[in-house]
C-alpha cells in the first residue's frame, strides 16, 4: 500500500524558514501525477486544517493566514510534495501532514514544526 513520509520539520525562531518534504512511496507515477496534493497541519488541541493544495496542473491554493509566506510544489520524478515556509510565526507551530485529495491515503507520521517567539 502507498505510504506517505513527511520530513523537514524542526525548531525555528519567528521569521525563519523551513522546507517540508512529503515522499509518496509505493505509488505509481501516473497516480501521483493525476492527484491533487495538499499539506495539512494540526496544532495541539485543534482540528487538522488544510494549509495548501497543488493540482496536477500546478494550480495552487492556500489558507489565508499563510498566503504570501508558504509555497507548495510537487516533483513528479521524485513523487514528492514540498512546502516552503518563510516568515514563520509562532501560530504556525503544529504537526504538518500531506495527503492527496481523493481517495486519501493512510496518514503519515507528520513532521513537527515549532516556531519560537
Amino acid at each position: 500500500q502507498a505510504q506517505l513520509v513527511e520530513s523537514g520539520g524542526g525548531l525555528v525562531q519567528a521569521g525563519g524558514s523551513l522546507r517540508l518534504s512529503c515522499k509518496a512511496s509505493r505509488l505509481i507515477t501516473s497516480t501521483f501525477n493525476s492527484a491533487i496534493w495538499s499539506w495539512y497541519r494540526q496544532a495541539p488541541g485543534k482540528q487538522r486544517e488544510l494549509v495548501a493544495t497543488v493540482t496536477g496542473g500546478r494550480d495552487t491554493n492556500y489558507l489565508d493566514s499563510v498566503k504570501g509566506r508558504f509555497t507548495i510544489s510537487r516533483d513528479s520524478a521524485r513523487k514528492t510534495v514540498y512546502l516552503q515556509m518563510n516568515s514563520l510565526k509562532p501560530e504556525d507551530t503544529a504537526v504538518y501532514y500531506c495527503n492527496r485529495d481523493t481517495p486519501q491515503l493512510p496518514w503519515g507520521q507528520g513532521t513537527q514544526v515549532t516556531v519560537s517567539s
